[in-house]
């Protein structure tokens, strides 16, 4: 079975970090770009970071630069979205995605194949 698994989201209080994880089953994450998006209640989804298949290059959405670092371990499959200082607006269903193109400045969402169920991020004190 072809899926991404996101791991890592949960409550947090303003000004913290939580580091969520994305681990693909059933193909090689390596030779795809990794791409992580949110959506908040009431609001459409949107671009948080992309990390290409070898890396380079790498995208981070105006909410994510500076606070935000995406990585990914192709040993274990797996891609990563670092996320400092965190902000009670940051509050929403986080989703990574796989796609064969690499990142561009644009989020293109129909690109990505492969997605996984989403994780919950709550910043709240």
């Amino acid at each position: 079975q072809l899926q991404l698994v996101e791991r890592g989201g949960g409550l947090v209080q303003p000004g913290g970090s939580l580091r969520l994880s994305c681990t693909a089953s059933g193909f090689t994450l390596e030779d795809y770009a990794i791409g992580w998006f949110r959506q908040a209640p009431g609001k459409e989804r949107e671009g948080v970071s992309c990390i290409s298949a070898g890396g380079e290059p790498t995208n981070y959405g105006d909410l994510a630069k500076g606070r935000f670092t995406i990585s990914r371990d192709n040993a274990k499959n797996t891609g990563y979205l670092q996320m400092n200082s965190l902000k009670p607006e940051d509050t929403a269903v986080y989703y990574c995605a796989a796609s064969v193109y690499s990142c561009s400045a644009v989020f293109y969402s129909d690109e990505y194949e492969y997605w996984g169920q989403g994780i919950q991020v709550t910043v709240s004190s």
